[in-house]
């Protein structure tokens, strides 16, 4: 068996790994990433996640009434797996032309703590580290229901990408955002869809207003609800699944030729052999990481969504920070440091969050103000109406002793954008006078500030 000894090995080339081996590949500190699939290079992000999903989003917009539904889909698809082969070719080359960092295709399997197997076909190599990155990611996990392991019908996240042919009806089990983001496209896209929800109330962790403000705009375009309902069967039938649900103490079955399942992910840790090293993971496989990333057994971190944080590519980038201040820095960097970290639902318009929603304001004990409106009633900002989208509210908590923003929603045109700026606000202490008060250009989505923040009344 041939050996490679390197300072560095990586292990899966999701957005925290691929920056961090670049970043210490061209300080010359000899690095390898393996990665099992020659489709993952770059990572998740761009090959099976944000970016693909989001394109698609962005297709199914454009869709008019009388657009086919199949041909859109196909041709929307289409552009999809170009977009991605681009980017997966850019991040390969980017790596590549690192002398420091060696490139290796094969799956990784710990044989001790510094010690990683990797195996391609019949050849091996003996991979041997002073420090090891776990980034290997998260998969798409499916409940154990009956039928929905066999039924070619079922779906994940990754899989319905590119159904075929295009569903005329669809079923989403899960309510989150991953759900909820594909209702969205696929009502778009032409299909009836209908989502089955556990919860009571839809996006339960928001406010009700929030919450009723989504649900309408999904209602709009086409979408169902099927709230408290558990999936406890799926059958398949000749031109469809079944989707039999227990509700209000009684069953009641639901078809549609498709049947998505966006319940969640599970840790990419079973076959990477971890007891052999020493590294402790949790119940549910997740590797168990401190405050530094660091695992059980030193110099092995755990990066990216494997070690149960939040599972956002900006969270990776930053988890590769933390690594890398260890590495080359002071080593005080730690996830303590990461303050109002917003989170979109890229519905169309999106819905995004940064920092407390009203329920958890009102726990919090502290003097607060709030600021609220309707997209269609912020007079300053006209942007939603140039563009016609004007579904969706702002709205924003303020600690009336300090003037500083503790959180906001906006549900609007560029909520993914607006949200990073207000939460850079909440990160440099910037007041709500201060964005109230700010010059912002015209027409836009931030001027909405003006407006919103100048209408702060007690929240009770």
């Amino acid at each position: 068996m041939d050996e490679l000894v390197v300072d560095t090995l990586i292990i899966g080339w999701g957005k925290g790994g691929k920056t961090l081996a670049g970043t210490l590949g061209r300080l010359g500190r000899s690095v390898a990433l393996v990665e099992r699939s020659t489709q993952m290079y770059g990572g998740g992000c761009i090959n099976i996640a944000c970016v693909p999903t989001k394109d698609l989003v962005h297709s199914a917009e454009q869709r008019r009434p009388s657009d086919d539904p199949q041909a859109w889909f196909s041709a929307s698809v289409v552009g999809r797996d170009t977009l991605v082969e681009k980017l997966r070719e850019r991040n390969h080359e980017m790596l590549a032309g690192v002398p420091a960092v060696t490139l290796i295709d094969g799956r990784a399997r710990f044989t001790g703590p510094h010690e990683v197997e990797v195996s391609a076909g019949a050849e091996r190599l003996l991979v041997s580290a002073d420090t090891i990155v776990i980034n290997t990611g998260t998969a798409p996990a499916r409940p154990g229901i009956p039928g929905a392991e066999s039924s070619p019908r079922v779906h994940d996240s990754e899989s319905i990408q590119h159904i075929e042919p295009f569903p005329k009806s669809l079923v989403v089990v899960g309510g989150g955002y991953v759900g909820l983001e594909f209702a969205g496209m696929f009502s778009h896209f032409g299909a009836a869809v209908t989502v089955v929800d556990r919860n009571e109330q839809l996006m339960p962790r928001e406010d009700r207003d929030v919450a009723d403000a989504v649900a309408a705009l999904l209602a709009e375009s086409g979408v169902e609800f099927l709230q408290g309902a558990t999936v406890v069967q799926i059958d398949e039938g000749d031109a469809g699944a079944s989707v039999t649900v227990e509700i209000d103490d009684g069953a009641r079955t639901i078809e549609g030729e498709a049947v998505l399942f966006a319940t969640g992910r599970r840790p990419v840790t079973a076959d990477l052999g971890l007891d052999a090293a020493g590294i402790v993971v949790d119940h549910r496989g997740f590797v168990v990481v401190d405050e530094r990333l660091r695992t059980s057994v030193p110099g092995v971190f755990a990066i990216g969504d494997v070690n149960g944080g939040p599972q956002f590519t900006y969270i990776s980038l930053d988890d590769n920070r933390i690594v890398l201040s260890q590495l080359t820095g002071t080593g005080e960097r730690t996830t303590a440091d990461r303050v109002a970290v917003p989170s979109v639902t890229f519905l169309s318009p999106p819905v995004a969050r940064v920092g407390l929603n009203e329920i958890e304001a009102r726990a919090s004990g502290r003097r607060l103000l709030r600021a609220g409106k309707k997209i269609v009633d912020i007079a300053a900002m006209p942007r939603p109406k140039i563009v016609g989208e004007t579904h969706g509210l702002i709205k924003v908590i303020v600690d009336a002793d300090t003037d500083l923003v503790v959180g906001a929603t906006v549900f609007s045109v560029d909520a993914q954008e607006v949200i990073n700026l207000i939460a850079l606000a909440m990160r440099a202490g910037v007041t709500a006078s201060e964005l109230r008060d700010g010059i912002w250009t015209h027409p836009s989505s931030t001027e909405a500030l003006n407006e919103v923040l100048g209408g702060l009344v007690p929240l009770r």
